[in-house]
C-alpha cells in the first residue's frame, strides 16, 4: 500500500512539475489535476471538478463532446483540434491529444500550440479588428460594459462611462452585484432567469439605458449575463425641460383660449359670450362646452353670443354656432346671437342658415337689453296691502 501511494504521489508530483502541458481528467471529462505549464497557459478558468467542454470555444465543444466518446471506449489515443480560453482572456488554437486508461478509468491528455491555418488566421484578424473597434468604442462613448456569472458576481467591468459614477475599469470586479445594487435587482433577476432585459435605471446620479443578456449551457442554464449600459443623463434632462416647456406652453395656450372666448355673467342668469379674432371649428367646440356647462351651474335663463370681434365665418363655423343656440334651448335658456358683422351676415346668407328661430340683435347693449327686459316681464307684480 505504501508503496502504491508513493507511485501515486510520484504521478502526481511529475504531472505537476512537467514542463508539457498535461492534465487527468475523470471519465466524464471533469478535470482532476493538471500541471503547472497547463495552469499557466488556460489561468483562472482551471479549477478542480471542471469539464473539460467548458474551456473549449462554444463552436469546437461538440467536436470535444463526439471525440471524448471514442475515448471512453477505447484505449487508442485521440487527437482533437480546438480553440481554448487562455489566461490573455482570447481563445487560442489548440492540439488536444487524449488516451483512456482501462485500469483506473482515467483519462490522460496534453494540450500543445497548435499551428493556424490559413482560415483560422483571418478569422484572429478579423476578431482582433473586431475588438480594435469595440475597444474604441468602448473607450470613447459614455457607456458601460460589464458581466455577471451565475451568482451574480462582476467578471467584467470596464468603459468610459464608468468616470460618471466615479469608478475605475475593473473596481467592481470579484464584488457582487447584489450586494452592490440590491434596490435595483428585479431586472437582473429576470435575466438570470433567462429573460433579455432592457429598461432605465437611476444609479449614482445618472441615467442608465441597460441592456441584459443572458447566456444559456446547452442545458438552458444561465451561466452568464452580459450588461451594456449607456449614460443618457443628458438626454433625460434635455426631455424633461422639453417637457416642461410644453406643459407651459400648453397651459398658456388653455389660458388664451379663456381668455379669447370668456364667459361673463353681466346680470343674475344673463351670462354673455365675446367672441374676438379667428374662430374656428376647435375653438367653436371648446365655447360650446364651456358655454353649456356655465349655463347649467349658474341656472342661466339668456347666454348672449357676441360676434362683433368676429371677422370672418366658415360653414363649419356658422353650424356650430346654430348648433350651440338649439343646445341653449334644450337646456331651457334662450340664446341670443348680436354684433353679427355684414359680411358676416352675408356668408350667412349665402350658406342658406335659417336664422329664423334664433333671436339676433344689432349689438351686445341692444342683447343684453333686450334680456333685461325679459327678465323684467316674468318678475311677478308685487301685491299692494289693503
Amino acid at each position: 500500500m505504501t508503496e502504491a501511494n508513493g507511485s501515486l504521489g510520484s504521478l502526481d508530483d511529475f504531472i505537476a512539475h512537467s514542463t508539457e502541458m498535461l492534465f487527468v481528467a475523470r471519465g466524464d471529462g471533469a478535470l482532476l489535476r493538471w500541471s503547472d505549464a497547463l495552469g499557466r497557459a488556460i489561468g483562472p478558468a482551471l479549477a478542480q471538478g471542471t469539464p473539460l467542454t467548458e474551456l473549449f470555444h462554444p463552436e469546437d465543444r461538440c467536436t470535444l463532446t463526439a471525440r471524448w466518446e471514442q475515448v471512453r471506449g477505447s484505449a487508442a489515443p485521440v487527437q482533437v483540434h480546438g480553440r481554448i480560453m487562455s489566461a490573455e482572456r482570447s481563445y487560442r488554437p489548440f492540439s488536444c491529444f487524449v488516451r483512456g486508461s482501462r485500469t483506473d478509468g482515467l483519462v490522460y491528455g496534453s494540450f500543445r500550440d497548435a499551428p493556424p491555418d490559413d482560415g483560422v488566421l483571418d478569422e484572429l484578424a478579423r476578431l482582433k479588428d473586431r475588438d480594435r473597434i469595440l475597444g474604441a468604442l468602448i473607450n470613447a462613448l459614455p457607456m458601460v460594459i460589464w458581466a455577471i456569472d451565475s451568482e451574480g458576481t462582476y467578471t467584467c467591468h470596464e468603459g468610459k462611462g464608468l468616470e460618471a459614477a466615479g469608478h475605475q475599469p475593473g473596481q467592481h470586479v470579484g464584488k457582487n452585484i447584489f450586494e452592490l445594487y440590491g434596490d435595483l435587482a428585479g431586472g437582473i433577476e429576470r435575466a438570470l432567469a433567462g429573460e433579455a432585459v432592457h429598461g432605465l435605471a437611476e444609479v449614482h446620479g445618472c441615467v442608465w439605458e441597460n441592456w441584459m443578456v443572458p447566456l444559456s449551457e446547452s442545458a438552458g442554464h444561465v451561466r452568464s449575463v452580459i450588461g451594456f449600459s449607456l449614460d443618457v443623463t443628458e438626454g433625460q434632462r434635455a426631455q424633461q425641460a422639453l417637457q416642461t416647456k410644453l406643459d407651459v406652453i400648453e397651459a398658456q395656450q388653455r389660458v388664451i383660449r379663456e381668455l379669447a372666448a370668456p364667459i361673463i355673467e353681466v346680470w343674475d342668469g344673463v351670462l354673455a359670450l365675446p367672441m374676438i379674432g379667428v374662430v374656428d371649428s376647435a375653438r367653436t367646440a371648446e365655447a360650446m362646452e364651456s358655454l353649456l356647462e356655465a349655463i347649467s351651474s349658474r341656472s342661466a335663463r339668456y347666454a348672449v353670443l357676441d360676434l362683433t370681434g368676429v371677422q370672418v365665418v366658415d360653414t363649419k363655423v356658422a353650424d356650430h354656432l346654430i348648433k350651440l343656440v338649439r343646445a341653449i334651448q334644450l337646456l331651457g335658456a334662450e340664446g341670443i346671437i348680436c354684433g353679427i358683422r355684414p359680411n358676416v351676415a352675408q356668408t350667412m346668407v349665402a350658406l342658406g342658415l335659417d336664422l329664423s328661430a334664433i333671436v339676433t340683435k344689432a349689438n351686445l347693449r341692444a342683447g343684453l337689453t333686450y334680456c333685461m327686459r325679459r327678465l323684467n316681464a316674468r318678475e311677478p307684480t308685487p301685491r299692494t296691502s289693503p
